[in-house]
């Protein structure tokens, strides 16, 4: 009896060795964050010590992209490893707008995770779809806290509201649904009030913007602490709803950066990754726990002091200049990414859902479709990775090969004054990170390579 005992007990003690072996994985993906709004990526007017802890203390990537300089399309590739285009959302998605949303017969990274064990959670700006059939909890998510769209946006008429959701006043639920129904627009009134929702139910309306930073990394924190106490890995998928404007921020932080209010509201997130930061190491399961944090596509710069800074980059948000998809993306890994590591090579929001396939053991869906390579090997050696990728394609329009990048059409939101042309343009971004110099006439062969590439690309 003794002995079975024993056995009992060390076969259990090896299961949880085996679990225990799969690493937590947290991803933190902020709203229209550009390249060069962090200290560790050269800002010199705001101040980011413990997001420069992660780069620290793991690895910071300066050719990292976003499959889309919109927030929906960027959002969706990152979850499924897959082009935006092949997964049915092409850009951004508003509520009162059609039954529309990211299809759940496409699988998600909470979904692949989830197969292996893990608890998953979303909180935070969702943007996948606002109706029950797409929101988290029906792609793999056990639970969803946040705003499920933009914070610039307004309820959807189809939400399911609780009786502890508020309304305006004078505005019941009835007489908000015939605002909408009426003309699809913003009813009067409805300026910046945005919903919170906790799974499939808004229990806050309107949302008190300034504290949401403070509460969504709180309702993270309770989340890592249940999953300890249920003895899971965790995959916690945290996405700030700012940058993005309307920028707000706790008192405890206003006025305190030289960046202005937005360098305030990036301050204020960079003091919440530190309380995340050392929680992970409260718990002793920082070494274990891969950290992701990234921006969803780049600043918004008609935003003016509202938006960030993508320099050295040219453009920012809606264009597929380098502005618009290279975005910060810092990794730590204590347990295989060595410290202070730099890499260069050109990576893709949409190898990490394979990546964690590959580290994790679980079985990727119709993984012939993937878009995204399996880079493990960046993260165990750095120094030498080589892109996986032989062409990346920012959009309809543009093409990377290599160090060169052709653009068959110009798009512009806010510099086109600056540039005498609108495409076919090629540049060479191991020379020009700005874009600033076109060479088509000097190397007609490789724009040529690459205008067939990018056709057969919009072909499929």
């Amino acid at each position: 009896m003794k002995l079975f005992s024993l056995l009992t007990l060390i076969s259990l003690q090896f299961l949880m060795a085996v679990d225990s072996s799969k690493p937590n994985v947290i991803i933190i993906l902020t709203d229209d964050q550009g390249y060069n709004d962090l200290s560790c990526y050269g800002s010199e007017t705001i101040k980011s010590p413990r997001i420069d802890q992660l780069a620290e203390e793991g690895l910071k990537l300066t050719s990292y992209y976003v499959a889309s300089p919109v927030c929906s399309a960027s959002r969706a590739a990152l979850l499924t490893g897959r082009y935006p285009k092949n997964v049915g959302v092409p850009g951004v998605f508003f509520p009162n707008r059609g039954h529309k949303g990211l299809a759940p017969e496409h699988q998600t990274i909470a979904e692949l995770l989830k197969s292996v064990g893990y608890a998953t959670k979303a909180v935070g700006k969702w943007h996948l779809g606002d109706e029950l059939e797409f929101l988290p909890t029906n792609q793999g998510f056990d639970s969803y806290y946040g705003i499920p769209y933009s914070n610039d946006m307004f309820p959807a008429s189809s939400m399911k509201y609780s009786k502890d959701c508020l309304f305006l006043e004078g505005m019941n639920q009835e007489l908000l649904k015939k605002a909408f129904d009426k003309n699809k627009q913003r009813p009067v009134g409805m300026k910046d009030k945005v919903p919170i929702m906790r799974n499939d139910e808004c229990v806050e309306f309107p949302a008190d913007q300034r504290t949401i930073t403070k509460r969504f990394t709180d309702e993270s924190l309770q989340f890592i602490d249940e999953s300890i106490e249920n003895k899971k890995p965790f995959f916690l998928y945290l996405a700030h709803s700012m940058p993005h404007t309307p920028l707000y921020v706790s008192k405890d932080f206003e006025g305190k950066s030289a960046g202005g209010i937005y360098g305030d509201v990036i301050e204020e997130i960079d003091y919440n990754v530190g309380r995340i930061i050392d929680h992970l190491n409260e718990k002793n399961i920082a070494k274990n726990t891969l950290f992701i944090y990234t921006s969803d596509n780049g600043p918004w710069l008609v935003k003016k002091t509202h938006g960030g800074s993508a320099l050295p980059l040219f453009e920012g948000k809606m264009t597929s200049f380098e502005g618009g998809q290279r975005v910060p993306a810092i990794i730590r890994w204590p347990a295989k990414i060595p410290k202070g590591s730099v890499s260069d090579a050109m990576t893709l929001s949409m190898d990490i859902f394979p990546t964690l396939a590959e580290i994790t053991g679980a079985t990727a869906q119709d993984a012939d479709l993937l878009n995204g390579k399996n880079a493990l090997e960046l993260y165990e050696d750095p120094t030498n990775f080589k892109t996986l990728h032989d062409y990346f394609f920012y959009s309809p329009r543009a093409v990377r090969h290599k160090n060169w990048k052709y653009h068959q059409v110009e798009t512009f939101k806010l510099k086109s004054t600056a540039r005498k042309t609108k495409g076919p343009s090629l540049y060479d971004l191991s020379n020009d990170i700005g874009e600033s110099k076109n060479l088509i006439n000097d190397y007609p062969e490789i724009a040529a390579q690459l205008k067939k590439a990018l056709m057969e690309h919009n072909k499929k």
